[in-house]
């Protein structure tokens, strides 16, 4: 048996819906699955694959969880990586491969789990669901806690926005992310992101571009995080000034998205990239719709082919 699972970039928060908030953008990574091809053989192909090198994989580590939790083995396989989304920029990169793990595993043991199982898997395995419920089902999803399925803000309707990226060259690690968050944040700061994560919640369901623009802003988590990517607000301001509805840190960063109308998209692409030269960030931008569709079995495969 040879098949292949193909899965999509998401960006988490959106601002103010820390840990809660994800949207899934049209870049792919695909791991293709071969039972007839060299037990163990892991190859990682793609223009990210490099810094994949010496790092534990987690298509592999996901598809052994899934196996034990149903108590049954895998068969022997080996598995071909191609990585497309940046890794370690806060485009969901581990995300995409986890349940990319989880739906290969799926598929080799018989469709035994439906996609609200996998994603309990991989909220257990992740312990927030933004990335992982975006890579998994498409769209925009909310996690709730103590909710083991996602709530769908979008899901393909005509949402009106697009995606604008500015990608740094240099990494960031989500654990320096995280250690740059305080225990405790001021309580006008807590209730202001209360409402700015509804309003982004309701205006993403309503599609109502106002709304969106209100709630993407944070006081949370990105003032902190600003202090590990000085780009960051400046980024966001650029891309405002020049018609951005909204402007946040992708996930942990470094990676900032604009969400633009398409009319917009080409100003803002232009202000991002004369901020960085400006700032001295080497890095590229690129523009990414939101897509619908999650993590997805693609037609089996030949064996050789």
């Amino acid at each position: 048996m040879r098949f292949a699972i193909s899965a999509p970039a998401s960006s988490a928060n959106l601002g103010p819906g820390f840990d809660a908030i994800g949207l899934a953008l049209d870049l792919w990574n695909t791991v293709t699955i071969d039972t007839d091809g060299t037990p163990g053989e892991i190859v990682n192909d793609g223009p990210e694959a490099a810094l994949l090198t010496g790092q534990d994989n987690l298509t592999v580590r996901a598809m052994r969880t899934l196996a034990d939790d149903l108590g049954q083995t895998l068969p022997p396989f080996s598995l071909h990586t191609w990585t497309e989304i940046p890794i370690a920029r806060g485009l969901g990169s581990s995300a995409a491969a986890l349940v990319s793990g989880l739906r290969a595993a799926n598929h080799l043991l018989g469709e035994r789990l439906d996609d609200n199982a996998l994603y309990a898997i991989a909220l257990r395995m992740e312990g927030h669901g933004d990335n992982v419920g975006a890579a998994l089902f498409g769209g925009a999803v909310l996690a709730v806690p103590g909710i083991r399925r996602p709530t769908f803000l979008w899901r393909g309707e005509d949402l009106g926005l697009t995606c604008v990226l500015f990608i740094p060259e240099a990494t960031g690690a989500t654990w320096a992310a995280r250690a740059a968050l305080p225990n405790e944040i001021p309580h006008a700061d807590a209730t202001m992101n209360v409402a700015t994560a509804c309003g982004l919640a309701i205006g993403l369901r309503a599609r109502d571009h106002e709304l969106i623009a209100a709630g993407m802003h944070d006081m949370l988590h990105e003032p902190y995080r600003a202090r590990l990517f000085p780009h960051l607000d400046t980024m966001k301001a650029a891309a405002r000034d020049h018609g951005a509805v909204g402007a946040a840190l992708s996930g942990a960063g470094p990676t900032v998205l604009a969400l633009v109308t398409p009319e917009c998209a080409g100003a803002v692409t232009e202000a991002f990239t004369e901020t960085a030269s400006r700032l001295g960030v080497p890095g590229r931008v690129a523009t990414l719709p939101p897509v619908a569709t999650g993590a997805r079995l693609l037609e089996p495969i030949a064996s050789g082919a």
